[in-house]
C-alpha cells in the first residue's frame, strides 16, 4: 500500500493510474455517480465499482489530477456518506480512454458499510406536489439522497438484486434514470414509479361479514384512509420498518380505544405531526430538538411540554396519549405515504396530529410481514394501509431527546442502525447478545462495533425469534464471524440462556451488569481503558455478583474488571416483579428497612389494601421472597408511591417518569436538599461505601405531615440523589485519584437528575461522561459487554 501520489510523480507529468479502496457507507448514497462525477471533471480515465468491502476506483491522468482525486474523495463526499477510509495503490497504466461505472462485483468479505434509511428529502417533497411530475402522489418516491436502505436490505454489495425491490423490474423511464451518472436517482436501488413501483392498499373488514379484510377498489387508498382517520378509525399504516397503528392523536375516544386494544396501559403514546407548525405551542423546541425533527434520521424525540394556557383553536392530543409524563414524544413525516396521509396543499384536511405507535400487542416485535399484520393486528385495527414493497427487517423508530444541549438516545433504531460505532480498542470477532429488557446485540471486530436495530423484551416468544433472525441478518452485512460470544451473568436471563445453547465450542464470557453498562459509556467516549473510571450506573434491575439485585452501584472500573465502591444500601424486593408493578410494596419495604412505621396517614399505606398489606408484614418479617435490592430504580419507585404520585405501575419506569415530572412542577427557589447517611459495609477502609435512604425517607415523612406537596418532596428527592453521586464520587476521588465520572443506566433517562449530577460533578472539577451513541439503559448493554468479553478473552489466551 501507498500514499498519495509523491510530489516527484506530480512533477513529472507522467501519466499515473491508482486504485483507491473506499470503506464506509458508500453504497446506495449516490457514492459512485459523485465520483464518475469528480474524475470526469479532472479528465481522468478509469472506472468504479461496488465492492462487498467498498467502492474500489481506478484512477489514471495526469498526476496533478489524479492527486487533486485523492485529496477530494472524503471532504466532498455525498450528504449520507460517511467515508471511514480510503487506501491508495498503484497500479499499472492501461490507457484507458474514459470513465466508467462498472457492475458491481460480488465475493469477498463485507467491508461496506449498509446505510440507514432516511427521510424523504426535499427535492422528492417538490415531485410528490408537483402536479406537472410523472411522480406526483407516488407513494414510494425516493433518489439517491433518501428513502428505505437497511430495512430491505437482504445481501451484498448493495444492488437492486439484494433488496427488496428485486421483484419490481424497472419501466424504460426509470431505467434510464437508473443508468444516467447525471441523474439524482443514478442506482438509488428503491427507485419506482407509479409505473413500475410497489402499489398501495386500503383493507377494511366488510360489514358483517367475517373473513380477511378486502381491498377498498376505485378510490384513492390514502384519501380513504384519512377520511377514516378523521372519523376516529384506527389504521394499521406499513411504514419503512413495520406497521405502525394510526389514529387522530386529537380525538380522545379514539386515542382511549387504542390503549384499550393494545393492552398500553398508561405508557406514552408518540405522536406524528403535520409539521413543525402544528408543535410549537405545545411542547418547548430548541435548535437541537429543531434538527432532529426535520433532519434526515427522524426519530421520536421526547420533548418538555408546556404549562401555558393552550392556543385557541391550536390542535392539541388528547390528554390520555401521554398521561403523568413530563414530556410528549413527537417525529414529523419521514415517508413519503406520511406525508400524503396528511395531505397535500388542496386535500381535503385530516387530522394534524396523528398517533404513531409500533404495530404489535404490548410485549411483542413490531409486524413486518402483511399476512401477520392482518392476523396480528386484526383485534386492533379497523382497516389496513399496506403495499406489496417487503421489509426484510424489523427496524422500530428511534426515541432520543436533548439534555444539556447534547443527543441522548433512548432508543438506537430507524435512522441509525446499522451505522457502526468506533471501538478505542481492538476487540476479536465477538457477538454480544446484551440483556432481557429492551434487547440489543453486537457484533464486533478489530475497531468496529455494530449494533442491531432495538429488538424488545425478550420473555415474549416472538422478540425470542426476532433475535434470532436479527443475529443472522446482522452476520450477512458485517464482516463479522464470532469466535466468542458475550452474555449478562443473569442465570435465568434467556440471551444468556441463548448464547449458551449456540455456542458450538466458542467461549461465552459471562459480563457483569453494571461493569458492562460503564465499559458502553467508556467505549462511546473513546477510552482506552488505561485508567479506570468512577461509574455511577443506576438502573432497576441487574444481577450482582453476591445474587442480590443491584441498581444504585458506583464501581471503580476499566474494562478488564471493576471494583464495587459504594451502593446503595440494601431493601428487600417483596415479591420480585409484584414489587416492581405495585411501587407501594417497594415503598413499604423501604419504610420498613428504615425504621418508619406504616401510618395509614401515608399515601402508599393507604393505596395497599389491608389484606395485602398484612401479607406483606409478614413477608418482610420472615425474609420470604425478599431479595435483597441496591436498586436505584426501586427507591425512586417507593418515593414516588410514598408522596402519592403513582402506586401501580402499567409500565416499565412508569413512577420513575411521573415523579420526576413532579419534580418540574415544584416552585423556583427552594434550595432544600435531602441527604444520604453514607457509611462503610464493613470493618476496613477498602470495604463499599453505604449510601443508607433512611433519613432521606424520614425526611421526605415530615415533610409530608407538615404539608410539603408532591412537586416539592420530589424536587428535593432528586437533588438528594445528586447530591449522594457529587459525594460518594468525591470520596473515590480522594482515595483513588480518579477524575472521570461515566454516569449510566437507566436512571439516567431522566434528563432531571442526569443533569443535577453533571452539574455538580462538573463544578468539582471532574470530567463527566455521558451517553451520546447508545442508550444509557439496556440497550447499550451488548456494546460494553462486547470490549469487556473481548479483553477477558485475551487475558484468558495469554495465561494459557
Amino acid at each position: 500500500m501507498s500514499g498519495p501520489p509523491s510530489a516527484a510523480a506530480v512533477a513529472d507529468g507522467t501519466p499515473l493510474r491508482r486504485r483507491v479502496t473506499v470503506r464506509g457507507v458508500v453504497q446506495g448514497v449516490g457514492f459512485r455517480p459523485y465520483v464518475y462525477t469528480l474524475a470526469t471533471g479532472l479528465e481522468l480515465s478509469g472506472h468504479v465499482t461496488n465492492t462487498p468491502e467498498g467502492v474500489i476506483a481506478e484512477v489514471e491522468g495526469a498526476p496533478s489530477a489524479v492527486a487533486r482525486f485523492c485529496d477530494r474523495i472524503a471532504v466532498q463526499a455525498p450528504p449520507l456518506a460517511r467515508v471511514d477510509s480510503v487506501h491508495h495503490d498503484d497500479v499499472p497504466v492501461t490507457g484507458d480512454a474514459a470513465f466508467t461505472i462498472l457492475a458491481s462485483r460480488t465475493g469477498g468479505r463485507a467491508g461496506t458499510l449498509i446505510p440507514p434509511d432516511t427521510a424523504t428529502c426535499a427535492d422528492c417533497l417538490r415531485e410528490l406536489a408537483d402536479p406537472a411530475d410523472r411522480r406526483h402522489r407516488h407513494p414510494f418516491i425516493n433518489c439517491t439522497h433518501c428513502g428505505p436502505r437497511f430495512t430491505i436490505v437482504t445481501g451484498l454489495p448493495y444492488d437492486r438484486s439484494h433488496t427488496t425491490m428485486a421483484g419490481f423490474p424497472m419501466c424504460s423511464d426509470c431505467a434510464r434514470e437508473y443508468a444516467d451518472p447525471a441523474d439524482r436517482r443514478f442506482h438509488a436501488q428503491p427507485v419506482a414509479c407509479p409505473a413500475c413501483g410497489p402499489r398501495l392498499r386500503l383493507l377494511v373488514p366488510r360489514p358483517g361479514v367475517s373473513g380477511p379484510p378486502e381491498p377498498v377498489v376505485g378510490a384513492d387508498p390514502v384519501a380513504e384512509a384519512r377520511q377514516l382517520l378523521a372519523g376516529g378509525a384506527i389504521l394499521a399504516v406499513k411504514g419503512l420498518g413495520g406497521y405502525h397503528l394510526a389514529c387522530d392523536a386529537t380525538n380522545p375516544e379514539a386515542v382511549a380505544l387504542l390503549r384499550r386494544r393494545k393492552a398500553r396501559g398508561d405508557k406514552p403514546f408518540a405522536v406524528m405531526a403535520r409539521s413543525l407548525d402544528d408543535l410549537w405551542h405545545l411542547v418547548r423546541i430548541g435548535a437541537e430538538e429543531r434538527s432532529l425533527l426535520d433532519g434526515a434520521t427522524r426519530p421520536i424525540v421526547l420533548l418538555r411540554r408546556r404549562r401555558e394556557v393552550p392556543v385557541a383553536g391550536a390542535p392539541r392530543p388528547a390528554d390520555s396519549v401521554a398521561p403523568g409524563s413530563p414530556d410528549l414524544g413527537v417525529m414529523l413525516p419521514y415517508t413519503p405515504l406520511h406525508h400524503l396521509l396528511f395531505g397535500l396543499p388542496g386535500d381535503p384536511e385530516g387530522p394534524p396530529l396523528l398517533v404513531m405507535t409500533s404495530g404489535n400487542v404490548s410485549g411483542e416485535p413490531i409486524v413486518t410481514d402483511d399476512g401477520e399484520a392482518l392476523e396480528r393486528l386484526a383485534r386492533l385495527a379497523d382497516g389496513w394501509l399496506t403495499h406489496d414493497r417487503p421489509i426484510h427487517v424489523p427496524c422500530d423508530d428511534s426515541v432520543v431527546r436533548v439534555c444539556d444541549g447534547a443527543l441522548l438516545p433512548l432508543r438506537r433504531a430507524r435512522g441509525y442502525a446499522p451505522l457502526p460505532l468506533t471501538l478505542p480498542v481492538p476487540v476479536r470477532p465477538a457477538l454480544a447478545v446484551g440483556g432481557d429488557l429492551k434487547n440489543v446485540l453486537c457484533l464486533g471486530e478489530g475497531r468496529r462495533a455494530w449494533l442491531s436495530a432495538h429488538i424488545g423484551d425478550m420473555d415474549d416468544l416472538a422478540t425470542q425469534h426476532a433475535f434470532e433472525r436479527a443475529v443472522a441478518q446482522m452476520e450477512s452485512i458485517t464482516p463479522v464471524r464470532p469466535e466468542l460470544l458475550a452474555a449478562d451473568r443473569h442465570p435465568a436471563y434467556r440471551s444468556a440462556r441463548w448464547a449458551d445453547r449456540n455456542a458450538s465450542g466458542r467461549p461465552v464470557v459471562r459480563v457483569q451488569h453494571h461493569h458492562a453498562h460503564v465499559a458502553a459509556a467508556m467505549a462511546e467516549h473513546g477510552l482506552d481503558g488505561s485508567r479506570p473510571v468512577i461509574g455511577v450506573a443506576f438502573d432497576g434491575t441487574g444481577y450482582g455478583d453476591d445474587g442480590a439485585v443491584w441498581g444504585g452501584e458506583i464501581l471503580l472500573a476499566d474494562y478488564d474488571g471493576f471494583t464495587r465502591f459504594g451502593h446503595l444500601a440494601y431493601a428487600p424486593l417483596p415479591g420480585g416483579d409484584a414489587a416492581v408493578r405495585r411501587p407501594y410494596r417497594m415503598a413499604l419495604a423501604h419504610l420498613r428497612a428504615a425504621g418508619i412505621d406504616w401510618s395509614d396517614e401515608l399515601a402508599c399505606v393507604s393505596a395497599c389494601p389491608p389484606d395485602e398489606r398484612r401479607v406483606l408484614e409478614r413477608q418482610l418479617e420472615r425474609d420470604l421472597n425478599c431479595v435483597p435490592t441496591s436498586s436505584m430504580g426501586r427507591l425512586f419507585d417507593a418515593v414516588s408511591s410514598l408522596v402519592g404520585v403513582c402506586h401501580a405501575a402499567g409500565y416499565e419506569a412508569q413512577a420513575a417518569m411521573e415523579l420526576e415530572a413532579a419534580a418540574l412542577e415544584a416552585p423556583a427557589g427552594d434550595p432544600v436538599a435531602y441527604a444520604f447517611a453514607l457509611r462503610p459495609a464493613g470493618p476496613t477502609d477498602s470495604s463499599p461505601v453505604l449510601a443508607d435512604p433512611a433519613a432521606v425517607l424520614a425526611a421526605i415523612v415530615e415533610d409530608l405531615r407538615v404539608g410539603a406537596g408532591p412537586a416539592v418532596v420530589a424536587a428535593r428527592f432528586h437533588r438528594a440523589v445528586a447530591g449522594l453521586v457529587h459525594r460518594v464520587c468525591a470520596l473515590a476521588r480522594e482515595r483513588h485519584a480518579v477524575e472521570t465520572v461515566a454516569l449510566t443506566g437507566g436512571v439516567f433517562a431522566n434528563s432531571l437528575l442526569s443533569s443535577a449530577c453533571a452539574a455538580a460533578l462538573g463544578a468539582d472539577g471532574f470530567t463527566v461522561l455521558r451517553h451520546r451513541l447508545v442508550p444509557p439503559g439496556d440497550g447499550g448493554l451488548a456494546l460494553g459487554q462486547l470490549v469487556v468479553a473481548a479483553r477477558a478473552e485475551d487475558r484468558t489466551r495469554a495465561n494459557d
